[in-house]
């Protein structure tokens, strides 16, 4: 059997992937998360990911691309790869961030009292 390539047209449905995303379902708890992320990806990868969950939470709050890049810290390219995805694509970004941040956060961590 060949090596199956994702694609944008095919990702989603692709069997492996689909299992991941029920491998994620399954996790109960944060503790949970971690270990199932740890076991599964590098530590570079992690590090990676986590950046740009930063750099998105960022440029929703209306931080600039220079500043969301050096507090992240992120490459340039990360921060408008992040944004292209934030201003178009699936959504991902911009549904987890909505679901999970019951405060604002500054840029520099500081929480703040949401107003809604």
């Amino acid at each position: 059997m060949g090596k199956r390539r994702f694609t944008e047209g095919t990702w989603r449905s692709d069997p492996l992937f689909r299992r991941l995303c029920r491998a994620f379902l399954a996790c109960r708890t944060e503790n949970d998360v971690a270990n199932f992320l740890r076991d599964v990806a590098t530590l570079a990868e992690l590090k990676a990911l986590s950046e740009r969950l930063e750099v998105a939470r960022l440029l929703l709050a209306g931080v600039s691309y220079r500043e969301a890049a050096k507090c992240a810290p992120s490459s340039t390219a990360t921060v408008t790869r992040v944004a292209v995805f934030l201003n178009g694509s699936e959504g991902g970004y911009r549904s987890v961030l909505d679901k999970h941040q019951h405060h604002h956060v500054s840029p520099r961590g500081e929480r703040m009292v949401s107003k809604a």
